[in-house]
């Protein structure tokens, strides 16, 4: 049976959208910050030949930049100010996040509600800038040696200067980012760091197509192999859609009331557990956390030999942790698994929910109030992780490793796809709900529900 907000959310109608006029100025607003975003992805760092860095890119084209190079929408291949977008942020959280679970006072600060979170955020953004300079360093070292056995440089005067002047750069433009993000969501609709990350794959979507029939037309790709593909990417779509709506139910019973005409009623609600409980965050911190040494190391090996130890090692981490390479394959498998049952301990604590329910009388049919409450949420818990982690790593690893065997370019791989349906899902859904605190009086009227206005 339906509840009253799907029977609102079915009357729900975009007719009225023109007068909505504060949701206009959100989604105006959101579209101009991506709009800023995409221009800045086109502004190269300083000392940088812009002319010889795509030429070297073309040529060193595939492998695990190419990724990092997706989420950034293209920043990277081009040494633009954003060339490391969003992921240092991405990755301090995840060191921030498990320091927070793992150390008693990091894990109180965070108890601490509203200024708990903001002290927490901003060790975030410190461990950003760190991460951040670090990352910075190494990419404009790289760059000074980016070519030099093709006989060109892609930088114009290299040196100290340069370095200082480009980790400066890196920085101030990944903090814009940050600053861009949180503007979209607190002015905009959304959350800012997803859509950055979600328009610069969508960026690279029309350059994707574009080879992928530039493929099919000189022969390289098959014509069964493209609709195969296609069809692969449609059916991505629709499981990623189902499975990220789907819900384990847990009946909430409270005690009888009396109602206004003296009878003894008891309310029922739901508790409702999503199958996906952590989103698309698994994925992403698995990704970020295999770039950040592999950006370091594949910079690296453009200037190192297999004469030392360190060349050797530096050159094996580069040829085996490619794509569709089995120690990448498992290793990103691993991390998915790992953070799915993580970031869901995190977001979702049993003892806590538990308690809230036991504080206003409800409970569990069958199940005693306090810790039997626990131990079944947590019992509950756990094999819904297990179906979303198995599903995350299904619908990330295995077109990645089609992808590889078939050596159609790295664009439009599980990761990639999970990230826009689920962003694209929760945008739609601020949307609505910004139209149905609009329209409420008149969905009242269509849902002829009780108590409407007068």
């Amino acid at each position: 049976m339906a509840s009253r907000a799907d029977s609102i959310a079915s009357n729900l109608s975009l007719a009225n959208f023109s007068k909505a006029t504060e949701l206009k100025q959100r989604i105006w607003f959101t579209i101009g910050a991506l709009v800023v975003f995409r221009f800045l992805s086109f502004v190269p760092l300083p000392g940088v030949n812009p002319l010889i860095l795509a030429q070297l890119a073309d040529q060193t084209r595939g492998g695990i930049l190419d990724m990092f190079n997706m989420f950034t929408g293209g920043s990277l291949e081009r040494m633009s100010l954003i060339a490391l977008g969003v992921m240092p942020y991405i990755t301090a959280s995840i060191v921030v996040q498990l320091a927070s679970a793992l150390h008693p006072s990091l894990a109180a600060r965070k108890k601490e509600g509203t200024v708990g979170r903001q002290k927490l955020n901003q060790y975030t953004r410190y461990g950003a800038v760190f991460l951040c300079a670090i990352q910075g360093w190494f990419v404009a070292s790289g760059l000074e040696s980016y070519g030099a056995s093709s006989g060109v440089q892609a930088v114009v005067d290299p040196g100290l200067m340069f370095r200082i002047g480009a980790v400066i750069s890196i920085v101030g433009g990944t903090m814009f980012l940050l600053w861009l993000g949180e503007q979209i969501t607190s002015r905009g609709i959304g959350n800012g760091v997803s859509l950055i990350i979600m328009a610069g794959i969508v960026a690279q979507f029309p350059q994707f197509a574009g080879n992928l029939f530039e493929g099919g037309r000189t022969g390289a790709i098959g014509p069964a192999l493209i609709i195969g593909f296609f069809l692969m990417v449609v059916a991505l779509i629709l499981l990623i859609s189902f499975v990220e709506r789907a819900q384990r139910r847990l009946l909430i019973q409270y005690p009888k009331r009396a109602t206004a005409k003296g009878v003894m009623q008891a309310d029922r609600s739901h508790l409702p557990l999503k199958i996906n409980t952590a989103n698309v965050i698994p994925p992403i911190f698995a990704s970020s956390l295999l770039l950040l040494p592999l950006t370091i190391t594949q910079f690296a090996g453009q200037s190192v030999t297999t004469d030392t130890l360190s060349g050797q090692i530096i050159v094996g981490l580069n040829q085996y942790l490619q794509h569709g390479q089995p120690i990448y394959m498992l290793l990103y498998a691993i991390g998915i698994i790992f953070f799915c049952f993580f970031y869901t301990a995190v977001v979702f604590n049993p003892e806590d929910t538990a308690e809230n329910l036991k504080k206003n009388g409800g409970f569990i049919p069958g199940i005693r109030p306090g810790k039997r409450t626990e131990e079944y949420l947590d019992y509950v818990l756990t094999r819904i992780t297990v179906v979303g982690a198995i599903y995350l790593t299904f619908v990330c690893v295995v077109p990645e490793y089609m992808i590889a065997q078939t050596g159609i370019p790295l664009f439009l791989g599980g990761t990639s796809l999970l990230i826009v349906v689920n962003v694209t899902v929760d945008t739609i859904a601020q949307i609505q709900s910004h139209l149905l605190a609009h329209q409420y009086g008149d969905l009242i009227k269509k849902a002829k529900l009780k108590g409407r206005l007068r």
